[in-house]
């Protein structure tokens, strides 16, 4: 009986011990759940909450980009292998035709394009997006930087206002607005992918600091507007790295900054009014920097100084290094060539340096590539739209002339509107003999309206040609 009681007693126990553990493992099981279950989930997106809308922007824009179309002649000489024996040869003036975009900057007719664009052009026509057409004059360029300045003249013409190119953000969203392929106010969409890009497409100068971004641009696009999403102009689109000639991902504009310096300069003084440092420069990397001994490797390091220029004169010296100008950082020389290409000669800046470790803030009177802080005007000669070459002695010889300067190259002037071709001789303006480039100028500053200008081509023909000076 006993052992009957203790066994009763080991079952009752053990279906208790049985019974507590399930309950604690529901009970477990359902705090857990409860635990998952009070855990916020939100739904993953890629995209922000609020979608960026160009519509405004770019419905304002299109009217203030412009189609330009020019034409012009370009001189191409034909030659056999006689020719390389006995001399000779033909040139011919061949038409030439270009098409791009511009925007307009002012209600009064001024337009910004690309040099390129209308480079060697006789007749400028700009269409506007509401396809009417205007002749256009140019007022002036700028080869270095790949800039012009054309005007229309007619009612009031929609202007795109001017954006600030420093404020712009790596990751902001930008338009491109032009006339790809002929297909008038094309808009595409992308990012500001850099900033201050060079690509060494001009071997004249390094003064390049493009903005680069992924909006598709294409032939027909240069001189057209990146626009940002207040409609702002930000840059002038000029350039695409490609193998194929049409766009792959990668296109490159100049900054707004720089345009409204060039524009402005043109518009007061007829060319552009380059201020320079008076420095050569090394870009840092890590081979040079150690070579160097320059630990930080931002800032443009100082190769060599031109005396009497305005770095010299603020005791800038080999072996420092620029690292701000103004408030603005510099890593690399397209930022510094940039800073600098905002700003004429006379202006004051103040340079952030490193020397021997510690930084030094210095104020700089930029200066021109004569080393002077004055203005140069555009002179009458600039008109003529030529650069000239002193006459060999063989053709001295050959042509029995002891005086006279021969046209080595001819763009977009007065010149080549009166058909006069490359390797044309000047020997007389207004009957006076030509001896250099100064009698020419001296002549033409003198002259009341228009000049008579005598010549000889190469094979012998002699030209005459009167040029209204305006």
């Amino acid at each position: 009986m006993r052992r009957i009681i203790v066994l009763f007693i080991v079952a009752a126990v053990s279906s208790i011990i049985v019974a507590w553990y399930f309950t604690s493992r529901e009970n477990a099981t359902s705090l857990a759940e409860t635990a998952i279950k009070e855990v916020p989930v939100h739904s993953v997106s890629y995209l922000p909450e609020t979608t960026m809308d160009f519509k405004m922007a770019a419905s304002s824009a299109v009217d203030q980009v412009v189609h330009v179309m020019s034409s012009g002649s370009e001189t191409v000489r034909y030659s056999s292998p006689f020719d390389f024996i006995f001399g000779g040869g033909v040139e011919q003036q061949i038409p030439t035709m270009s098409s791009g975009s511009g925007v307009i900057i002012s209600n009064d007719g001024y337009v910004v394009t690309n040099n390129h664009v209308v480079k060697n052009a006789d007749n400028i026509e700009i269409i506007l997006n509401n396809k009417k057409s205007y002749k256009a004059k140019l007022i002036g360029k700028d080869d270095v930087i790949d800039l012009a300045l054309i005007k229309i003249e007619g009612d009031t013409f929609p202007a795109m206002p001017y954006g600030n190119s420093d404020e712009i953000e790596i990751g902001e969203w930008v338009l491109a607005i032009g006339n790809p392929f002929n297909l008038n106010s094309t808009v595409t969409a992308g990012i500001v992918s850099a900033k201050a890009r060079s690509l060494g497409m001009n071997s004249r100068t390094s003064l390049e600091a493009f903005i680069q971004t992924d909006a598709a641009v294409n032939p027909g696009n240069s001189g057209g507007a990146l626009v940002n999403s207040k409609g702002e102009l930000i840059g002038i689109n000029t350039a695409i790295a490609s193998r194929t000639g049409s766009y792959v991902g990668y296109s490159f504009a100049i900054p707004v900054n720089i345009v409204k310096k060039v524009v402005s300069d043109l518009i007061e003084y007829g060319e552009v009014q380059r201020a320079l440092l008076g420095v050569n420069i090394y870009e840092l990397n890590a081979q040079n920097a150690e070579q160097l001994g320059v630990k930080n490797l931002e800032g443009v390091y100082i190769k060599e100084v031109t005396p009497g220029g305005a770095a010299d004169e603020a005791n800038i010296i080999e072996g420092d290094i620029i690292i701000k100008i103004n408030d603005n950082k510099i890593r690399n020389s397209s930022e510094l060539y940039e800073k600098i290409g905002t700003h004429r000669p006379g202006d004051k800046i103040t340079a952030t340096i490193v020397r021997n470790g510690k930084e030094k803030e210095l104020e700089l009177i930029l200066k021109n590539q004569n080393n002077q802080t004055t203005m140069k005007r555009a002179d009458k000669i600039d008109l003529l739209g030529a650069k000239f070459k002193a006459l060999s002695e063989a053709d001295k010889q050959k042509l029995g002339l002891d005086h006279g300067m021969q046209i080595s190259e001819l763009y977009s002037g007065k010149l080549r509107m009166k058909g006069v071709n490359e390797g044309f001789i000047i020997t007389k303006v207004n009957q006076n003999k030509i001896y250099n480039v100064k009698d020419i100028e001296n002549e033409i500053n003198k002259s009341n309206g228009g000049v008579l200008i005598e010549g000889v081509y190469p094979n012998g023909k002699r030209a005459y040609y009167a040029i209204g000076i305006e």
